[in-house]
């Protein structure tokens, strides 16, 4: 049986590759297990990449898998939704930079996989859909990081229209950071690597929880408390320490690679 998520560490980094082209690499609740696993277990690696295989990078959920979940009990119903919001979760908080490779199609639940991004480059032929009202149904676990992605008032037109947009208005509107030709993916994929890897690993886990949380938090006396505790106590870091007198000295910290 081929596996439907594959992963693979080369170096510093963890390929982390949806692998069911036959069904559009959309997931089950199986996938969804094997995704959260997988981001959740990076302690090993420096930088996570997550892309897919076949022409499509995501159809969003199997719509077997969601006819069969609909004639569950309501108990059941909702730890299926809480275990998707859960993978959400899992890659937007995961403590290593997670880039993702949109080489097609990426619907519903494929738009948030893309939304829990650190960055994200998108092939010029790539296109976007929230396709759940076609459906009948409302993008709902995924909704809180697509609108922090794209901004609600362009998630709430595309959200109840389903109207497939372009890699170009993904871009517009902040859910991608770069469009390319499809034979560059790999090439933009690998300089943005190659950015990650000079940076200081704790640094950069302290920057997404530093961003997540003034993106999401009122700006008060409270967030202005919290922002200078995190400076002070990376800067009293052995990584925050060994940064600084590296650059002094004029010489590369340990933890980039000569």
């Amino acid at each position: 049986m081929t596996e439907a998520l594959l992963i693979e560490t080369k170096g510093a980094v963890r390929y982390v590759t949806l692998n069911r082209p036959d069904r559009h690499n959309a997931f089950d609740d199986g996938l969804i297990a094997q995704l959260t696993q997988a981001f959740q277990a990076v302690e090993d690696c420096r930088a996570v990449v997550l892309q897919s295989t076949g022409k499509s990078f995501s159809a969003g959920g199997d719509l077997a898998w969601m006819k069969r979940m609909a004639g569950n009990s309501p108990a059941d119903n909702l730890a299926d939704a809480k275990a998707l919001s859960g993978v959400m979760e899992a890659i937007d908080t995961c403590p290593r930079p997670v880039i993702g490779v949109v080489q097609g199609a990426a619907y519903g639940g494929g738009v948030g996989l893309v939304a829990c991004c650190d960055l994200v480059v998108a092939a010029e032929s790539a296109s976007f859909c929230l396709s759940e009202v076609k459906l009948g149904l409302i993008p709902a676990a995924i909704s809180p990081f697509v609108v922090r992605a794209m901004g609600g008032r362009a998630a709430r037109r595309y959200a109840i229209t389903a109207e497939v947009f372009t890699a170009a208005t993904a871009l517009a509107c902040g859910l991608v950071h770069e469009v390319v030709p499809a034979d560059k993916l790999e090439q933009v994929r690998d300089l943005w690597l190659a950015k990650l890897l000079g940076n200081g690993p704790q640094a950069m886990a302290a920057a997404k929880r530093l961003i997540r949380r003034v993106t999401d938090d009122p700006l008060d006396e409270s967030l202005r408390d919290w922002t200078a505790e995190q400076i002070a106590d990376i800067r009293a870091s052995d990584e925050g320490q060994e940064g600084v007198a590296a650059f002094l000295d004029k010489c590369k910290p340990s933890w980039v690679e000569v």
